[in-house]
C-alpha cells in the first residue's frame, strides 16, 4: 500500500471539483503531520480564492473515510494524520512484498551509464572515486528497477601519450617493461616516460613517429599498445573488485573503439551544414553556448592538424549509443567542471538528429573530494591520493575498530567486517553528500558508529540479525526475505508508529532518486529508518512481548533489516551479519 499515492488519489477528485479541472494534490511527508498537501496554495493563485477556503472545501468533499484525520493549517496546508489501523495494514502488506513496494518498471528503457573512465597506464586516484561510486549506484538502482543497463567505462586508451609510452616500453625491453607494469606501479611507468619525453629530443622524435604508426595500425605498435591496455585493465578490475563495483572487463569501452567512426561524424556534420572553419579547425557553434564576452563558443570536432579530440569521440559514442544500442537515457557521470562541454556535445547531437524520439542525455555532475584544509585531497607529498592506498587505509582502520568493538569475533570475521565497514564508509560518505557539492574527507566522521554514516546503518542491521538469532526465528516475518506475518500490525507505542512511517517512505524515495540520481536522498532516508528503529528498539520490548504484539514487533524488525539491506545494496554497500 503506497500511502502517499492513496492519499493523493482520495484528495484528487475533491481538488478537481473545486478547481473545475485536474489538480495534483502533491502529498508529501511532513514534520507537522504524517503527510501534507500544499496544492491549495498554488490553486489559489489560479482561481483567485483564499487558499484556506479552498483547503476547507477540499476536505468537505474528500472521501477520506477512516483512512486519516485531516485539518487545515497555516495559510492553507492540509495536514493528514493516518489512522493507526491503516498504518498497521499498510506495513503488513509491505512486509509481504518481496520488492518492498518498489515494482519493476512497466516500460523499461535502455540506459547507458558512462562512468569511472580512468586513463590507461595511469593509476586510479581519489579523483576517480566519485564517478565510480555514483555511477555504480546509478547502474545498480536502474538494474533493480528493471531497466536494460549498459555500463560504459570510457577508458582513456588512445592519443598522443601512447607514442611515448610504447617507446618507453621498448627502451625497457618489452618483457621487462611488461613485468614493471604487472606489479601495478603504473604511475612510475608513466612518469618515467614523461620525463624522457621532456628531456630527450631523440625520444620525442621517436614518440611522435610511434603515434603515426599507431594511428596507421602498424602491427607491432598495435601489439604493444594492446599490452599496455591489458595490463592497465587488469589493475582497474582489481580496484573495482576491492571497491565492490559491478564494472567488468565487458564494460571497457575505450576511446579507441570510436576512432574508426570519427571521420564519419565530421562528414555527417558537414553534410548537415553544421560545420564552420575556425583558423583551420572544423567546429560547430551551438547557439546556446557563449563565452563571458558574449561571443559564440566553438566545439572543435577536428583540430587544425587533422587530429580529433574529446568532442569528436564523445559525439561518436553518443551517436553509437542511440543509433546502435537504442539508448533512450544516456547518463554521463563526470565532474561538474565538464558541464559546459557536455551541454555543447548534447546541443550538437540534437542539431544533428542523433537524439531521436525520447532519447535524452544527462550530465550527472558532481563536486570534488577535499582535504581538511578545504583544498583538493592530496597525499603528504602533495600528489593525488592513490585510490588503492585510500582503500587499504579504510579497511585497516575499520578492521581495528571491529577488533576493538567485538573481541569475540573470529579473525576471519574481523577481516570480513573490516572490509565491509571500511569500503562501505568510503562509499557512503560520498553518496550521502549532495553530489553537486564538494565534501571534506574525514576518517573519524565516516567511520563513526553515530550519525549519518555507513557503520551506523550496518550496525543497525547487525543488531537486528543478532536479535533474530537470539529469538531463534531467523525466517519469521520478513527477517530473511518474505515470510508469513500478521494481516495487520498493532501499534501500541508512538515509536512503532514513527518506524512504520519511515519504512513506508522507502518506495517513494527510491522512485524519486531514480529520476534525480541524488543518492544523498536515499542515504538520508536509510538513516531516518535506522534512527527510528533505534528509538523503537529502546522503547518497545520485542522478545519479552507476547502474542500479536510480539509478532508485530518481530515483523517491524525484519522489515527494517530488509529495507536497510536493500537500500545499502543499491548504494553498493555490504551489510555484515555481525559487528
Amino acid at each position: 500500500m503506497d500511502l502517499e499515492k492513496l492519499l493523493a488519489d482520495r484528495l484528487a477528485p475533491a481538488f478537481a471539483a473545486v478547481a473545475g479541472g485536474p489538480v495534483d494534490p502533491t502529498v508529501r511527508r511532513s514534520a507537522r503531520a504524517d503527510y501534507q498537501s500544499d496544492a491549495a496554495l498554488a490553486l489559489a493563485r489560479r482561481i483567485g480564492r483564499p487558499p484556506r477556503e479552498i483547503a476547507a472545501e477540499v476536505l468537505d468533499r474528500a472521501a477520506l473515510g477512516d483512512l486519516c484525520a485531516a485539518e487545515v493549517s497555516g495559510p492553507g496546508f492540509i495536514n493528514l494524520t493516518v489512522a493507526d489501523a491503516a498504518l498497521g495494514v499498510a506495513v503488513a502488506e509491505l512486509a509481504g512484498d518481496p520488492r518492498l513496494g518498489v515494482p519493476r518498471v512497466a516500460d523499461p528503457q535502455t540506459v547507458v551509464v558512462d562512468y569511472s573512465a580512468p586513463n590507461v597506464a595511469k593509476e586510479m586516484h581519489v579523483g576517480h572515486l566519485r564517478s565510480t561510486v555514483i555511477g555504480d549506484a546509478t547502474a545498480r538502482l536502474l538494474d533493480w528497477r528493471g531497466h536494460r543497463v549498459v555500463r560504459a567505462n570510457h577508458l582513456g586508451d588512445w592519443g598522443t601519450p601512447f607514442g611515448m609510452l610504447i617507446e618507453h616500453l621498448l627502451d625497457l625491453r618489452e618483457a621487462e617493461g611488461a613485468d614493471e607494469l604487472s606489479v601495478g606501479d603504473l604511475d612510475s611507468f608513466y612518469r618515467a616516460a614523461r620525463a624522457k619525453f621532456d628531456a630527450d629530443e631523440d625520444f620525442r622524435d621517436r614518440s611522435r613517429r610511434r603515434v603515426v604508426s599507431l594511428q596507421a595500425g602498424d602491427e607491432r605498435t598495435m601489439r604493444l599498445w594492446r599490452l599496455l591496455v591489458r595490463r592497465s585493465e587488469s589493475y582497474f578490475l582489481e580496484v573495482y573488485r576491492r571497491l565492490d563495483v559491478t564494472l567488468t572487463e565487458r564494460d571497457f569501452q575505450g576511446e579507441s573503439r570510436y576512432q574508426p567512426l570519427l571521420a564519419g561524424v565530421v562528414e555527417e556534420l558537414g553534410r548537415l551544414g553544421l560545420l564552420r572553419d575556425s583558423d583551420g579547425a572544423a567546429c560547430v557553434f551551438p547557439p546556446s553556448s557563449v563565452g563571458r564576452d558574449g561571443e559564440p563558443l566553438p566545439l572543435i570536432v577536428r583540430k587544425r592538424d587533422g587530429g580529433y579530440g574529446y568532442p569528436a569521440t564523445d559525439l561518436a559514442a553518443l551517436r553509437h549509443r542511440t543509433g546502435e544500442l537504442g539508448a533512450t537515457r544516456l547518463l554521463y557521470v563526470v565532474g561538474l567542471p565538464q558541464r559546459r562541454h557536455f551541454e555543447m556535445v548534447f546541443a550538437v547531437a540534437g542539431a544533428a538528429g542523433w537524439l531521436p524520439g525520447a532519447a535524452r542525455p544527462e550530465h550527472v555532475g558532481f563536486g570534488s573530494v577535499l582535504g581538511a584544509d578545504g583544498r583538493m585531497l592530496r597525499s603528504r607529498a602533495g600528489a593525488p591520493v592513490k585510490l588503492a592506498d585510500l582503500l587499504d587505509e579504510a579497511v585497516s582502520r575499520a578492521t581495528e575498530l571491529a577488533r576493538d568493538k567485538n573481541p569475540e569475533l573470529a579473525p576471519e570475521e574481523v577481516a570480513e567486517v573490516g572490509r565491509a565497514v571500511g569500503i562501505g564508509a568510503v562509499k557512503y560518505a560520498d553518496l550521502s553528500t549532495d553530489r553537486n557539492r564538494d565534501y571534506v574527507f574525514d576518517w573519524d566522521r565516516m567511520l563513526s558508529l553515530d550519525g549519518n554514516t555507513a557503520p551506523y546503518l550496518q550496525y543497525a542491521y547487525a543488531r537486528i540479525r543478532s536479535l533474530f538469532r537470539r529469538a531463534g526465528v531467523a525466517g519469521v516475518a520478513g527477517a530473511d526475505g518474505v515470510a508469513a506475518g500478521p494481516a495487520a500490525v498493532p501499534l501500541a507505542d508512538p515509536a512503532e508508529r514513527a518506524l512504520v512511517l519511515a519504512l513506508l517512505g522507502f518506495a517513494p524515495v527510491v522512485t524519486e532518486v531514480e529520476r534525480t540520481l541524488e543518492f544523498h536522498q536515499l542515504a538520508g532516508h536509510l538513516h531516518r529508518v535506522a534512527t527510528a528503529f533505534s528509538a523503537f528498539y529502546e522503547r518497545c520490548p520485542v522478545l519479552r512481548a507476547e502474542g500479536p504484539v510480539r509478532d508485530g514487533r518481530l515483523l517491524l524488525c525484519g522489515l527494517t533489516a530488509r529495507v536497510l539491506r536493500q537500500g545499502l545494496d543499491v548504494l553498493g554497500i555490504r551489510t555484515p551479519e555481525r559487528m
